[in-house]
């Protein structure tokens, strides 16, 4: 691949995510048109990559191409918002069940480095990117290729979902401290109460994401 056409691909890749993340927050919503040239303005490009943006987003279920309409929103209801949580919390609850047995350190290690960052990070935006990386080395401690991609594949939707649940400052103070408590217990390889504090962790994120769009849906 040439510089053009890695930047064009980088491009469209961040076209692409940043459009996911107004779906799944509602700023667009369902049935809306999408156009290229208000990105490609936006974003300071051609049409090319905006074009190549719009046709990630229907191939991975976000938009659809109507004809004599063009690209249209195909919208993120609460009940597929609950889906992805509901299988992100298994993978995760799954990968933790993996971890008997098995070196761990340096994913313990990396999650330490996340800690810190987080506690010195500034927004909930770079916050919910932090603790998306933070919980990736759960995923990956499993061991579990299969895991691994099957999480890979929640990508963008479950990090603009979890930049959701972060609006209020003491829900963010409340996940450090789980954060903190979790990598104290992995250290000790208390697997279990690590499932348990988890579980318990991730199950928050629903109810606070819920109430964000009732109020959303009310104004």
């Amino acid at each position: 691949m040439d510089k053009q056409a890695f930047a064009n691909y980088a491009l469209s890749n961040l076209i692409k995510e940043s459009i996911i993340e107004d779906i799944v927050i509602g700023k667009i919503k369902p049935g809306a048109k999408l156009i290229e040239t208000r990105y490609a303005e936006e974003f300071g490009t051609s049409r090319a990559p905006v074009r190549e943006a719009f046709y990630l987003l229907t191939m991975e279920g976000y938009a659809e191409k109507i004809p004599r309409r063009g690209t249209v929103v195909k919208g993120f209801s609460i009940e597929e918002i609950r889906d992805l949580l509901a299988i992100r919390n298994l993978l995760e609850d799954f990968a933790l069940q993996k971890l008997t047995g098995r070196d761990i350190s340096r994913y313990v290690e990396k999650m330490e480095e996340k800690i810190k960052e987080m506690q010195s990070c500034q927004g909930r935006r770079e916050y919910a990117r932090l603790n998306n990386e933070f919980h990736r080395q759960i995923i990956l401690a499993s061991g579990s290729v299969v895991v691994n991609n099957l999480y890979s594949k929640l990508g963008t939707a479950l990090l603009s979902v979890q930049t959701m649940s972060f609006k209020d400052e003491n829900y963010i103070k409340m996940s450090l401290n789980d954060h903190i408590k979790l990598v104290a217990l992995l250290h000790d390889t208390c697997y279990e109460e690590a499932r348990s504090l988890l579980m318990s962790h991730n199950e928050a994120v629903l109810p606070r994401i819920e109430t964000d769009l009732l109020n959303q849906a009310s104004h």
